[in-house]
């Protein structure tokens, strides 16, 4: 989920006159950590953005985008299994090759960074170069990319800072819906986006797009059931709910009576997280975000948007 950093990295060197490179892996032997389709970026001072391993090659990639720039031709290099450099070696003993493109301009660029901000999707075709293609592709050399993962947190307590602050630092989007006073002046002081829940009714503040995980961290459950009715009927890749199995029955009750589908009740991951037994607000903070990063991984949005 790094790719809003390495194209904002790229747009950012290149609006300060650097020439820089875009490197993708392309193909994948045996086992590695990051799959086809990852993108690290070069700038030519040496600075970079991405990660193509666990550091194992991230300088020998540097060294390599920036003979990319002095031949001022697109190459594939292979890495690994069956390279040439045989002083460069990938620990899990698989074998990655490697794109590397110099770029022209910042029209592919540019265009990758405006899809991010709007949240679409959209994909990179290696071929004789890179190229930007609108909407999601794969095969052929194209590797469509997702918009990341954005968070929509609703409710009260200190679960909801402790989660809200987790997002933040690993760089996800997130807004926070809360009637608690105490944590919208907190979260407000922290630059975090944060906005007044003033009646149960309130379901117009919710909003929400298939790369959205929606996370309901209520005690006082009363507050749930029209919100939670209204969140189900939205696109999301999950939907979590904070409570004991007991309070979670009660609360797939409120939403039948309220007319909400068997399917979309039985879709509510509840009790949230990975693990259960979490009492502290930053455990339970931990086990929801894994869960739902867990979640946004494993989901075939392509099946789900056509």
């Amino acid at each position: 989920m790094d790719q809003g950093r390495v194209f904002a990295f790229l747009q950012a060197r290149q609006a300060a006159g650097q020439r820089c490179v875009l490197v993708t892996v392309l193909s994948v032997e045996g086992s590695s950590m990051r799959n086809p389709g990852t993108h690290m970026g070069v700038a030519e001072d040496g600075s970079f953005a991405g990660s193509l391993s666990g550091g194992c090659i991230e300088n020998a990639v540097v060294a390599e985008a920036l003979a990319t720039l002095t031949a001022g031709a697109p190459r594939v290099v292979r890495f690994g299994a069956g390279s040439p450099f045989v002083d460069i070696k990938l620990p899990c003993g698989g074998g990655l090759d490697i794109h590397f493109q110099p770029l022209d301009g910042p029209g592919l660029v540019g265009r990758a960074c405006e899809a991010i901000a709007a949240r679409e999707p959209f994909s990179i075709r290696i071929d004789e170069e890179a190229r930007f293609l609108a909407g999601w592709h794969r095969g052929d050399r194209a590797f469509g990319h997702w918009p990341e993962l954005r968070l929509l947190i609703v409710g009260h307590g200190a679960g909801v800072e402790a989660l809200a602050r987790l997002a933040r630092a690993m760089e996800l989007g997130c807004h926070v819906l809360t009637p608690d006073p105490r944590i919208l002046a907190s979260l407000g002081t922290q630059g975090l986006a944060v906005t007044k829940l003033e009646r149960t009714s309130d379901t117009h503040l919710l909003a929400s797009d298939p790369w959205t995980a929606i996370v309901f961290l209520f005690h006082d459950h009363d507050w749930e059931a029209q919100l939670m009715a209204q969140a189900l009927a939205l696109p999301h890749c999950a939907l979590s709910a904070m409570g004991s199995r007991k309070a979670h029955a009660a609360r797939c009750e409120a939403l039948a009576s309220a007319g909400v589908g068997a399917d979309a009740i039985a879709s509510i991951r509840a009790p949230l997280g990975l693990f259960h037994s979490s009492r502290d607000p930053e455990t339970l903070a931990l086990s929801a975000l894994g869960e739902i990063v867990q979640a946004y991984l494993s989901a075939d949005f392509g099946a789900r948007i056509g």
